[in-house]
């Protein structure tokens, strides 16, 4: 079972804050498991504060790319 007492949840505004949230948490060494429950809902927040017609190709793709490069680092160094 899941220990609920111990369990952080987080619901950040948009990608760029989720994804600082969880390199924060890798760096801090407190936790044994970072789970993310939906990488579509990551939205950049230039998608969030652009207007519907803008074209935000492969925005959240560059997104995931440099924060998966950026924890991957910290996971090495720990």
């Amino acid at each position: 079972g899941v220990d609920t007492d111990s369990l952080i949840v987080s619901q950040p505004d948009n990608g760029e804050q989720a994804l600082e949230i969880a390199d924060m948490l890798i760096r801090s060494g407190a936790l044994d498991v970072i789970v993310i429950d939906s990488v579509a809902a990551l939205v950049p927040k230039a998608e969030i504060e652009g207007d519907m017609g803008d074209s935000h190709v492969g925005l959240q793709a560059r997104l995931m790319s440099q924060a998966l490069r950026k924890m991957t680092g910290a996971l090495a160094q720990a």
